[in-house]
């Protein structure tokens, strides 16, 4: 694991803002006051309360646009609410999906699946390596409460078979994402990270959001957010 290192966007494929939210955060809890608590991943679609926070200028969509643009926008947003009744793990993997509105044949799109009654499909990886993923964070995440962790410039590795994920590890070496409630980590979407267990578990509550600038091709169109 990494001490004393703080890793950046475009080299390490990670990036934290400190804060970026916090004098908006009551504001952001409101808006997802009233989703179920008993999910570990929920994914959300329709919530009116997030949208001013997600525009191009909004408190949170200008993190990305400085990286992506002015056209980027938000693709699909999971609310992970970890606590002592929902305490899971995910090793190590990269994101490959994205979610879509309806299903359409498209070549270079494949493996399609439902996930809470969403159509999502692997687009081809070049679109991954444009988008990026916001963590904010609404509650505190110490090293004992499952903080993300990262394997920092796999990145820039392309689409990894499973078989190749742990050494890539082992080359990239480890980073825990630890936040403060307000906090913002900026991801490259491809970036290779897990999800531990939470040794002395407390309420975390993290809302995800992929952005993408990119426009689908061939009828396919993003869900949204």
């Amino acid at each position: 694991m990494r001490i004393g290192f703080a890793p950046r966007l475009v080299k390490d494929g990670a990036e934290l803002y400190e804060a970026a939210i916090t004098v908006s955060l009551p504001g952001l809890i409101d808006a997802l006051a009233e989703l179920p608590t008993d999910q570990p991943g929920l994914r959300l679609r329709g919530i009116g309360g997030l949208v001013p926070f997600l525009a191009a200028d909004g408190a949170l969509g200008c993190l990305v646009s400085q990286h992506l643009g002015v056209r980027s926008r938000p693709v699909r947003a999971i609310l992970f609410d970890k606590s002592e009744r929902t305490n899971w793990a995910l090793g190590w993997h990269q994101d490959r999906t994205i979610c879509v509105e309806r299903r359409v044949p498209v070549a270079g799109y494949e493996t399609w699946s439902l996930k809470q009654g969403m159509q999502h499909v692997e687009p081809p990886f070049s679109l991954l390596e444009r988008m990026l993923t916001m963590r904010v964070h609404l509650d505190n995440v110490s090293e004992q409460n499952a903080p993300l962790l990262i394997a920092p410039g796999s990145h820039k590795l392309g689409r990894l078979r499973e078989s190749e994920i742990a050494d890539a590890v082992q080359r990239c070496g480890t980073f825990a994402c630890t936040a403060r409630a307000g906090d913002v980590w900026l991801y490259a979407t491809p970036i290779l990270h897990a999800s531990p267990i939470a040794v002395e578990p407390s309420r975390r509550r993290v809302l995800q959001i992929d952005f993408s600038a990119d426009d689908l091709p061939c009828g396919l169109a993003w869900r949204g957010v």
